[in-house]
């Protein structure tokens, strides 16, 4: 079992989507200066709530791991991941692990970002690709994705493991120390290619659902 939900959280009507959140999300909403990041973190409780109670939970406790990765402490076989870029939040649920990123395509990314911490094979493919703003964010989501799928986060390095995009068989496989891992990779260019949504998990994912704001509160 796998879902995949998204929403933009412009117009989040704040008040009434905090009143909904745990205690430890209100918490680090009143932590950030920005409404903009209030909006995010706020929308993206709301978001899982949502994806929790389509799969009939409706009374989680999280947790922190190790890794101060979140984890629903009274459903332990239930996984998810969250994820949030400018106006846009994600969430990806299963029941094995799961990592998920999104992110803005910022046309004025610095590409050297690329070539100091991606893998050489990855930093050609995008300065020799017809749109390199473009391909730089496939990589990056996947890479992310992984990171998540770990637990690891940030401690795991960019340039650690390869991301193998077969444009002609659109096959993605993930490399580490020269083999390839037992995993799904699917990514998906949402909100007219404005966004990129990866997801790495056990599971195909043949679609990203895109959920209405005013459906979360």
């Amino acid at each position: 079992m796998i879902n995949l939900y998204y929403s933009n959280i412009k117009d989040l009507n704040l008040k009434k989507g905090y009143s909904k959140v745990s205690n430890q999300r209100k918490a680090k909403i009143n932590r950030l200066k920005f409404e903009k990041d209030k909006k995010l973190s706020c929308g993206v409780e709301l978001l899982l709530i949502k994806s929790l109670k389509d799969i009939g939970i409706e009374d989680p406790i999280f947790k922190l791991d190790k890794n101060n990765k979140p984890y629903i402490s009274n459903y332990p076989n239930i996984y998810f991941n969250l994820s949030h870029s400018e106006n846009m939040i994600a969430c990806g649920i299963s029941d094995s692990q799961i990592g998920a990123d999104i992110e803005y395509n910022d046309p004025n990314i610095d590409l050297n970002l690329a070539k100091h911490y991606f893998f050489n094979k990855e930093y050609n493919s995008i300065i020799n690709s017809k749109n390199p703003a473009d391909e730089f964010f496939k990589y990056w989501v996947l890479k992310e994705s992984y990171m998540k799928y770990t637990g690891l986060g940030f401690k795991l390095a960019l340039n650690s493991f390869e991301i193998d995009i077969n444009n002609n068989s659109n096959q993605i496989i993930l490399k580490k120390e020269n083999k390839p891992l037992n995993l799904e990779f699917n990514l998906f260019d949402i909100e007219e290619n404005t966004y990129k949504l990866a997801i790495c998990s056990q599971y195909k994912v043949k679609k990203a659902v895109r959920v209405n704001i005013e459906e979360l509160i």
